[in-house]
């Protein structure tokens, strides 16, 4: 499966910028954003179910307790840890339970990130989206960011439909047939769509575009 690479995200921006306007002033007055990325496997996965329903900085907190005690966390160290460990460095038992049941999983041998790095989009959504605690976008996160897949559109992420209204001057959020008729305009690049969007958010926020 192809990868963005600083390469081909650079062309990728350009094009989205010959396609759309909005796109080619944001390039224009702030250039590209970091192509951030995110290593492969468990501790990456584990990391977007901490992020999951708090704050930036809640979930920012909760990763460096967790790196603390394992940098990469994996699922054998994990799947060791007691309910105490895992509240001291912030999971809810919920979230314990999520962490627990992948480990399982990957230790059994009946989900490999190897597998799913070879699969494509919609396989890789359907078989992350088995794992207990993973919904679509968090296996969208998973594709974009770990596996740097070109053409992942998350219209259920926040940033991305805010970054949507906010460049396209809407008196309201899109909802999500607007947003998937946004993103078709965009294929096959849907994925720096997204981290444009993302840094849209970002560069609006700190006042740097108008």
């Amino acid at each position: 499966m192809s990868k963005i690479t600083k390469s081909t995200f650079l062309d990728g921006v350009r094009e989205l910028a010959r396609r759309d306007t909005d796109f080619a002033r944001l390039y224009e007055a702030t250039g590209l954003p970091g192509l951030r990325s995110r290593r492969t496997g468990y501790a990456t996965l584990l990391r977007i179910i901490s992020g999951q329903q708090v704050s930036t900085a809640a979930a920012r907190a909760i990763n460096g307790r967790m790196d603390a005690l394992a940098n990469p966390m994996t699922p054998e160290i994990f799947a060791k840890l007691s309910d105490d460990d895992l509240r001291a460095v912030g999971f809810s038992r919920q979230k314990m339970s999520y962490g627990r049941a992948i480990a399982e999983s990957v230790l059994a041998g009946e989900f490999s990130f190897r597998r799913v790095a070879r699969m494509d989009d919609e396989t890789a959504i359907a078989e992350m989206i088995k794992l207990r605690g993973i919904g679509r976008w968090s296996a969208e996160v998973y594709l974009l960011f770990a596996l740097r897949r070109p053409d992942i559109w998350p219209v259920d992420d926040l940033g991305i439909v805010i970054g949507v209204q906010g460049l396209k001057g809407l008196d309201g959020r899109p909802g999500k047939d607007a947003m998937l008729e946004y993103g078709e305009a965009w294929r096959p690049l849907r994925s720096v769509a997204a981290r444009m969007l993302w840094h849209y958010v970002d560069v609006k926020r700190r006042g740097i575009f108008a």
